[in-house]
C-alpha cells in the first residue's frame, strides 16, 4: 500500500523540493505551510509519516509535535530545522519526535531517513507472520509487553508509546539483564550515527521510566549502571 507523507514546511522552495522527490520515490505527499494547518491535516489525514519543520508560523513545530502526541497518534515524526542546537534536539525528542534532521540536507539523505523510519515503524506495528505457535509476549510482574501488537500494559492499563520509545523498550527487553552502553543503544535503535549525541538515549530512557516504573526516581526495571549505561533488570521472584 502506498504510504502518505505530510510535509509541514513554510519555506516554499524546500516544501516543493521535498514533495517532488518523495513523489518520485512513490509516496503520496500532502503539504502544509504553517503549524496550525499541519496539525489539522495530521489529525484529518492520519499520514504514515510527518516531516515537521521546527520554525513555523502560527504554531511552531514543537507545539505541533506536542499536540499530535496529545491526540494519541503514534505517527512517526521527523523534525526539520536549520538550528544545529543540542537543546532543540533533546527538546524535540522529549515532545515525541522520532528523528531529527538539520538543514541543509540532500534529497537522498531525506529519502534514506524516511525509508528507515517507516521500515522500523512498520516492523513494530505489523503482525509478524512467522511460524510461531504463540504470540510473543514479555511479562515482568504487572508489566506485559506485546511486540507484534505494539501494546504495553501495566496493571492491566494500556500505556501509550511513540514508535522510538517502543523500539527502545523492545531492545532492552531482548537484552534483559545485560548492561548496554549509550553508544550501543544509539547504534541499535537509531541505526545510524546521531552525531554522538547520547543525551537522546537518556531522554528516551527517562520517558520509559515515567511510563513503566512505579517510581521513576527509584526504577525497578531500567537501572542506570554508573559510568557504563543502562540495564533492563528482570525483577527477582521470591
Amino acid at each position: 500500500m502506498t504510504k502518505t507523507i505530510l510535509v509541514v514546511e513554510d519555506e516554499f522552495s524546500i516544501a516543493t523540493l521535498l514533495k517532488y522527490n518523495l513523489e518520485q520515490a512513490g509516496y503520496v505527499v500532502e503539504t502544509a505551510a504553517d503549524g496550525q494547518e499541519g496539525l489539522d491535516k495530521a489529525i484529518d489525514l492520519q499520514p504514515d509519516l510527518i516531516l515537521l519543520d521546527l520554525m513555523l508560523p502560527r504554531l511552531d513545530g514543537m507545539e505541533v509535535c506536542k499536540q499530535i502526541r496529545q491526540q494519541r497518534m503514534n505517527t512517526p515524526i521527523i523534525m526539520l530545522t536549520a538550528k544545529d542546537d543540542e537543546f532543540d534536539k533533546v527538546l524535540g525528542l522529549e515532545l515525541g519526535a522520532d528523528d531529527y534532521m538539520t538543514k541543509p540536507f540532500s534529497p537522498r539523505e531525506v529519502l534514506a531517513r524516511v525509508k528507515a523510519v517507516l521500515r522500523r515503524f512498520t516492523q513494530n506495528v505489523v503482525l509478524d507472520n512467522k511460524d510461531e505457535p504463540q504470540e510473543k509476549m514479555y511479562e515482568f510482574g504487572q508489566l506485559r509487553v506485546f511486540p507484534e501488537r505494539f501494546e504495553v500494559f501495566l496493571q492491566d492499563e494500556a500505556l501509550e508509546f511513540t514508535p522510538k520509545e517502543f523500539e527502545l523498550l523492545i531492545y532492552l527487553l531482548e537484552n534483559k539483564n545485560r548492561v548496554l552502553t549509550r553508544d550501543q543503544l544509539l547504534s541499535a535503535v537509531w541505526k545510524y550515527d546521531f552525531a554522538g549525541d547520547t543525551r537522546i538515549v537518556d531522554v528516551h530512557i527517562s520517558h520509559l521510566r515515567d511510563k513503566i516504573e512505579e517510581n521513576s526516581r527509584k526504577p525497578m526495571f531500567i537501572k542506570t549502571i554508573r559510568g557504563l549505561g543502562y540495564k533492563f533488570e528482570e525483577p527477582k521472584t521470591t
